[in-house]
């Protein structure tokens, strides 16, 4: 069993590994029972995120907890340059229907409201807003329009998971209710439930997914 102590070390060294992440030393990190708590700064909010996902890598690791704040170097971005950047971003991004996102801004912090299709769309958004130069945080109320019903959409997530070798389909199960997916059951490993994850996500009308799924590696 690996204890905690190794699991932050690893940790430690995933993200001085991370070539997104220019200040690794900045960030602390801490470890209660394989949940990671991450502390400290960094110079952007797509930083702030690559630490997340660099401690979900990491074998061992049950939760993340991001604590870490975003600490701008220079002088701050304009808020309507930021809004006009995001709105330049999305034009050109031919994921996205035209018009059915907006952004405000508001001190570097970006809030995004509108409809799309798919979830992989409203994430989307979020991972653009993020990477543009002066934002400090990004809170999404993006809503998925449903496309079909409950029972099809579990059925579609079902099936998605047998067919990807990352996801052991006999253990993990799902529970469709209106536009959010339930995930329940046992996995080996973060990265197994952030593709099990990932994969109700991608069905059609959902907006959430509640990841119940217990790690034990």
């Amino acid at each position: 069993m690996i204890t905690d102590s190794e699991i932050r070390d690893d940790v430690t060294e995933e993200l001085r590994w991370d070539p997104r992440l220019t200040g690794p030393d900045s960030i602390g990190v801490a470890v209660t029972d394989g949940a990671v708590t991450l502390t400290g700064h960094v110079a952007s909010y797509t930083e702030r995120m690559a630490a997340a996902r660099a401690t979900e890598r990491v074998y061992g690791v049950r939760a993340v907890a991001n604590d870490v704040q975003v600490k701008l170097a220079g002088i701050p971005r304009d808020d309507s340059d930021i809004a006009t950047a995001i709105a330049h971003v999305l034009d050109w991004n031919t994921q996205i229907p035209k018009d059915a996102v907006h952004a405000q801004v508001n001190n570097g912090f970006v809030m995004l409201d509108g409809e799309v299709e798919h979830d992989y769309q409203r994430r989307a958004v979020e991972r653009m807003a993020g990477e543009v130069r002066g934002v400090v945080g990004v809170t999404n109320t993006i809503t998925v329009a449903p496309t079909a019903t409950p029972l099809q959409v579990q059925g579609a997530i079902e099936d998605a998971f047998r067919r990807q070798a990352q996801v052991d389909a006999h253990h993990v199960k799902v529970e469709v209710s209106g536009d959010v997916a339930t995930l329940s059951g046992n996995v080996h490993s973060m990265h197994e439930a952030i593709a099990a994850t990932a994969a109700a996500a991608a069905a059609p009308g959902i907006s959430m997914v509640k990841n119940h799924l217990v790690v034990t590696p």
